[in-house]
């Protein structure tokens, strides 16, 4: 008998949650850990038979979890509202009673994107809308950890990973929006909190963010498909530095494959500073880095997109 796991399944025996895993990054994060033998237990609260605030019905848990299964994994679809603690509660639960243990922690909650009002100030933001941000970038996250680290401590190893838009360094600029600002930050925050705590039980917090990701609501905006997302460059620039959500679950696999990975520890990384890590590609076998072309066109710089692909 030998605890080595299998060529090409470098996560086998380990339980993933991945938290709002309906489509997006959640989505590409769970195939991969499943492709790496992972179990991942998928959640969200769009499902074939309901359909969340976000109002997209074309993309589904269920449909997460046959994608798992596609791309040789394991997976179990939940429906659960993360905003619920009751409903965090009983998944977690399940869990236990099923493995008795949680190995990778994958906090990427969000659907917020539809109570975006850019360039408005606060005062001008209706409360409401604002608040419900906030709930769900910061509120859901802080509910999961909250209900599943207990089981996650129990082995040293333990894995969080917090989903967010934008670094560490890039967050420190206005992000155009009061609610949208603490709600993309509040996750940097808590990994950041998290891997201090952790870290004196073996277990460690990254925060992780995509760049300028094409999930399928971003197509949809642009009028544009997985084939067709270069017609867009012309509309908007930096859409030449976009990148597909595999590319972010790549990333997030291989960190989570790293004996080493308590080395990143408490810190923020990116899906281009993954890729360079890793090295790892986007699905077209480039390595898209859109967060160190804004920092450097910040700085009053200017730097070629092609020299960021």
């Amino acid at each position: 008998m030998t605890d080595t796991p299998p060529a090409g399944k470098p996560l086998a025996g380990k339980i993933a949650l991945v938290a709002g895993a309906t489509r997006g990054a959640g989505r590409a994060i769970a195939v991969r850990l499943g492709a790496a033998g992972a179990t991942v237990y998928v959640t969200g609260r769009t499902t074939r038979a309901q359909v969340s605030e976000v109002g997209r019905a074309t993309e589904t848990i269920e449909e997460t979890a046959e994608l798992v299964t596609a791309a040789g994994g394991e997976a179990i679809a939940v429906p659960t509202d993360h905003l619920e603690p009751e409903q965090v509660r009983a998944l977690v639960g399940r869990i236990e009673r099923d493995h008795s243990r949680l190995d990778i922690l994958v906090n990427d909650i969000w659907g917020g994107n539809h109570l975006l009002d850019f360039n408005t100030k606060m005062w001008d933001v209706d409360l409401d809308r604002g608040l419900r941000m906030l709930e769900l970038g910061a509120k859901s996250h802080i509910i999961t950890s909250s209900i599943a680290l207990p089981l996650l401590v129990r082995e040293p190893g333990g894995l969080v990973i917090e989903v967010t838009d934008g670094t560490a360094e890039t967050n420190k600029g206005f992000r155009e929006n009061f609610y949208y600002d603490l709600a993309k930050n509040a996750p940097i925050r808590m990994a950041f909190i998290l891997g201090e705590e952790l870290k004196s039980v073996g277990c460690t917090a990254v925060a992780v963010t995509p760049g300028f990701i094409r999930s399928e609501e971003m197509l949809d905006i642009f009028g544009l498909t997985e084939v067709t997302w270069r017609d867009g460059i012309e509309k908007q620039p930096h859409w030449a530095l976009s990148e597909s959500p595999v590319y972010l679950g790549r990333g997030v696999a291989a960190l989570a494959s790293d004996p080493e990975r308590a080395r990143w520890n408490g810190q923020s990384l990116s899906s281009g500073a993954l890729a360079k890590e890793y090295g790892v590609t986007d699905t077209d076998g480039s390595r898209p880095d859109v967060w160190a072309f804004m920092l450097q066109e910040t700085a009053g710089a200017e730097p070629s997109l092609a020299d960021y692909r």
